[in-house]
């Protein structure tokens, strides 16, 4: 079974085509997994300017679509599915990626897998590590913060979410308010190396309460305020506060999930999404459960991988959608949770 995904949700834009089992078996081939990063077009902007990426996946995706096909050396008539994300994210980039999927579904008569970006995240553990259902997953990205347990495509149980801002936007917050460039995440991470961990005092936000919900906010104003305080010229105190705030978000993570372990149906625990790429997260959560697992960090960053596995895992179930199906800026995973960040 073999499926092209599309990933346009953000400023990656992605394609890959990847051969699954037709029963139920985890870990897929890779056939062709293909990133045109935008960031020299965001850099100058400290972020990511909507129209900027859309144009940009407007302007790439039908070449790496077709280098994607000759590196995997299969035609279109080859294929037994086509996925692309659906939402949630910038919707003219989503728009884009939907648009284009359902051109090739059409006209080469291939079911059209409507993919959510976060199921995307939550199964890609499964296309290199093989984990079987259930298990706990802690999906950590820019613009998302959630516990949830994952029972197969489409059967999600949120435990806990943030209640303000995601652990991504914090760790760009920092970058930009230190001057560290733009992706923030890897930056932040890179400085924090040479930091001491002990020298700032930063909130941790539901640390040590009852329940699986996150909150960031006031530790990204305390960052803030520490930030505007320091000297302009002191490499080492810009180390400093990345590593105290780095291990700020260490124990609120673990503590969120030891909660969320207890609730859960598997002592399974994987953590997946941009912010899994983090090493001393990883090492964080390293002993708090039987098994961690995560993906290869390459899968962790937005990819056309986990959109084309999440698309096998849905077309050997029947699960196709409709060529009238309308991109969705947000979609929450567990719709009974209601509107999910």
């Amino acid at each position: 079974m073999r499926v092209l995904g599309i990933e346009t949700s953000c400023d990656e834009t992605a394609v890959a085509v990847i051969e699954g089992a037709a029963d139920d078996r985890p870990v897929g081939r890779i056939l062709a997994n293909l990133v045109y990063s935008q960031l020299t077009e965001h850099r100058r902007f400290g972020g990511v300017v909507p129209e900027i990426a859309a144009r940009a996946h407007l302007e790439r995706l039908d070449g790496l679509v077709a280098e994607a096909l000759a590196m995997a050396g299969l035609e279109m008539a080859e294929l037994d599915g086509i996925a692309a994300t659906g939402g949630p994210g910038l919707i003219g980039g989503v728009m884009v990626g939907v648009m284009t999927a359902k051109a090739i579904a059409f006209a080469h008569d291939k079911p059209f897998l409507a993919i959510n970006h976060l199921e995307g995240h939550a199964l890609s553990v499964r296309l290199t590590e093989g984990v079987a259902f259930p298990y706990l997953l802690l999906l950590v990205s820019g613009g998302h913060c959630q516990l949830l347990t994952v029972r197969g495509p489409g059967d999600f149980t949120r435990l806990g979410t943030t209640i303000d801002d995601a652990v991504g936007e914090c760790f760009d917050k920092t970058a930009k308010l230190l001057g560290l460039g733009f992706p923030g995440g890897p930056a932040v991470e890179r400085a924090a190396k040479s930091g001491d961990s002990l020298r700032f005092k930063l909130p941790r936000p539901m640390w040590r309460k009852p329940g699986c919900d996150f909150s960031f906010s006031g530790l990204k104003t305390a960052v803030r305020q520490l930030a505007e305080s320091l000297p302009k010229d002191d490499p080492q105190a810009i180390a400093d506060l990345c590593a105290s705030f780095q291990r700020a978000v260490g124990d609120v993570l673990a503590d969120r999930s030891g909660n969320a372990l207890a609730r859960a149906p598997s002592d399974t625990l994987v953590v997946a999404g941009g912010v899994a790429a983090n090493t001393y997260l990883r090492g964080r959560l390293e002993g708090l459960a039987v098994r961690l697992v995560a993906p290869p960090i390459k899968f962790c960053t937005d990819n056309g991988a986990m959109i084309a596995w999440a698309g096998v895992e849905r077309l050997r179930r029947g699960m196709v959608d409709a060529l009238d199906f309308a991109p969705r800026p947000r979609w929450p995973l567990d719709a009974d949770a209601g509107a999910a960040r």
